[in-house]
């Protein structure tokens, strides 16, 4: 099936076909129609699967009829996170380059008065966190009375910040609307949220990929803990890596890695969620455009960050959560493109790549840098052993037992007594 076949205006279409796609994802084929005819979804489905367009194609056919009104946005999308907001309102840029609409983004670590301003001017499209929203709101600086399309995205991982209870507020407070929840599963509370709120919703299913795309070489590093910064040095220059993301579990060691890369000569940037948003806007924009060759990021980076022709990624850490694993590799080899994705692992680590193995049904190779023979070595060559000292000395700390004394010859009757001397 083509786009064209979708219902889409002509405007979309012509910037779907700038971008290059010609055939839709299986969510986008699904969820695309049903939205376009105003019925409510919940659609099941990973990252990477296509999602952000299945809902922003049909918003922007939906945003031709009407106009917006100073602090009464038209439509409003939320997202968990700032960079999954940012980067669905670069892909309003990208997919509405030939409408007139206007699209704020309203996070947090940004200007109050900024984004204020953007508001009394009216827009068509609000993408915001809960936090940033409901603080507005609060204030008196947002009115949520005209909104016709409400979005939630990634509803699983807003339950995992603890965010349900904002989302709930958020639809106790719009008008009637229509609404688009897309959730990688299902557990009990969004369950429970799409039946509070959603109006006989078409239910769609996409497939749970257990595996990344098969455009993308994946290899495993087995390497001593100690010696991760060495084998990432490495293994960038032999496979002569540049613009690659390496992922670490803890924010303290992306600080320590990049440190660490950049005293060698590395042109890196880091980004977690300790980072000031500015500074993490800037980093993601540099590395976008090739200034900076080396992203060091936690997993704040591995949703929603998309970078075009990204050729590689490296776990510096094994994630813990297999599907953490595949959203990781999943920045790389996209669209059909390939890539390559490099995990470094260490002894305690093995039990989590077991497990990444029993989800993906697979094994996956392992790249020999020639450094893990010296590091085993290292670990099995005898020290010098320092001379045994000597034993204790016993009569220090032994317990001594009463020792028998040379008898004494006294005079006299010694101990006995005979009876005619007692006395009576």
């Amino acid at each position: 099936m083509s786009f064209e076949k979708l219902g889409l205006n002509t405007k979309t279409l012509q910037a779907i076909a700038d971008v290059g796609y010609t055939t839709p994802t299986p969510i986008q084929e699904i969820a695309i129609p049903l939205l376009l005819e105003g019925r409510d979804i919940i659609a099941l489905a990973q990252t990477g699967s296509g999602k952000t367009a299945s809902f922003i194609l049909p918003l922007l056919d939906l945003l031709t009829r009407g106009r917006a009104k100073a602090r009464m946005p038209r439509s409003l999308i939320v997202e968990p996170t700032r960079e999954l907001a940012a980067q669905v309102a670069e892909d309003f840029a990208i997919y509405g380059k030939h409408h007139n609409f206007t699209v704020a983004l309203l996070i947090g670590g940004e200007s109050f008065a900024d984004q204020e301003k953007k508001l009394l001017k009216g827009v068509d499209v609000l993408i915001v966190t809960p936090g940033r929203l409901l603080d507005l709101y609060e204030r008196g600086k947002i009115l949520l009375n005209d909104v016709k399309m409400f979005v939630i995205d990634e509803a699983d991982r807003m339950m995992d910040m603890g965010f349900i209870p904002d989302i709930e507020r958020i639809a106790s407070l719009l008008p009637p609307h229509q609404t688009a929840l897309f959730s990688a599963t299902m557990p009990p509370p969004i369950r429970h949220l799409t039946q509070q709120f959603l109006k006989q919703p078409e239910e769609i299913s996409i497939s749970h990929s257990t595996k990344a795309a098969a455009s993308i070489e994946q290899y495993i590093v087995r390497v001593l803990e100690k010696d991760k910064r060495n084998a990432l040095r490495t293994l960038l220059k032999q496979q002569n890596l540049h613009q690659v993301i390496v992922f670490c579990n803890r924010k303290k060691e992306v600080d320590v890695v990049c440190s660490s890369m950049r005293t060698h000569g590395f042109n890196v940037g880091a980004l977690h969620g300790d980072i000031s948003q500015s500074a993490r806007n800037d980093t993601l924009k540099a590395f976008k455009e090739g200034k900076i060759d080396l992203l060091i990021a936690s997993d704040v980076a591995a949703r929603g960050l998309d970078v075009e022709d990204l050729p590689g990624v490296v776990n510096f850490h094994v994630p813990t959560n297999p599907e953490d694993y595949i959203h990781r590799v999943g920045r790389t080899g996209r669209a059909g493109k390939e890539g390559k994705a490099f995990t470094l692992v260490s002894p305690h680590e093995e039990k989590h790549l077991a497990l990444i193995f029993k989800t993906l049904n697979k094994t996956i190779d392992e790249y020999s840098l020639g450094l893990e023979v010296k590091a085993q070595e290292k670990k099995v060559k005898p020290s010098p052993q320092p001379k045994k000292p000597a034993p204790p000395t016993k009569t220090v700390t032994q317990r001594h037992e009463p020792q028998p004394q040379p008898q004494q010859v006294e005079e006299g009757f010694g101990d006995h007594v005979p009876a005619f001397m007692q006395v009576k």
